[in-house]
């Protein structure tokens, strides 16, 4: 099976079918997509104008959506390592087990979901790289009151409880880490409205 370089390098193939390169962009997707994968197909679409069903697109807006997926892959893995480091030192220091705070963190393993929508079509409009940044930044920060990636404050918990409240400004599902109790409360306790789509 290839691995996201290999596919990112088929999508650069300018010798390769269109159609083959779209496919391997799409591949990509299941290696690294932040918000999911249909929702990052849906993301990278509308920011490139590239035709959801299209099988032959623009090749330059094939090369925008993979270099905007590449850097967002590049800010993930950068925190991964930070990650990594953190939890070798918790270790040499005798804390085996990691915290209830590196739960999200188990399951977005890969970078796949990190920044999970809810509704593919309801997605922060951002460079992803920009997203992941701001999401980052706020788990390395203290907890906050509102969404990290676009500071709205409409959290309505739509689904499981280990999930995390949905922001229905920009439709990420919030990780718990980055709120207050008090808003994870207020979030549990707001009534559940459809997302409106801001892409």
């Amino acid at each position: 099976m290839a691995g996201f370089r290999s596919l990112a390098r088929q999508v650069r193939d300018p010798r390769s079918d269109l159609a083959l390169r779209r496919y391997s962009l799409r591949k990509c997707l299941e290696r690294f997509a932040p918000y999911g994968h249909r929702a990052t197909w849906d993301h990278l679409c509308v920011r490139h104008g590239i035709g959801p069903e299209d099988r032959s697109p623009d090749p330059a807006r094939l090369m925008r959506a993979l270099d905007e997926l590449e850097a967002a892959r590049a800010v993930w893995l950068g925190y991964e390592a930070g990650f990594a480091e953190r939890r070798r030192r918790e270790k040499h220091d005798g804390l085996r087990r990691p915290g209830a705070f590196d739960d999200w963190h188990r399951r977005s393993w890969g970078g796949n979901g990190v920044a999970r929508c809810e509704d593919p079509a309801v997605h922060p409009s951002a460079p992803l790289a920009e997203v992941l940044s701001r999401l980052i930044t706020a788990l390395e920060s203290a907890p906050g009151t509102s969404c990290p990636v676009c500071a709205g404050a409409d959290l309505r918990w739509l689904h499981e409880p280990w999930s995390g409240p949905v922001c229905t400004d920009c439709g990420i599902v919030v990780p718990q880490p980055v709120l207050t109790p008090r808003a994870l409360a207020t979030a549990r306790s707001t009534p559940r409205r459809d997302l409106a789509s801001v892409a």
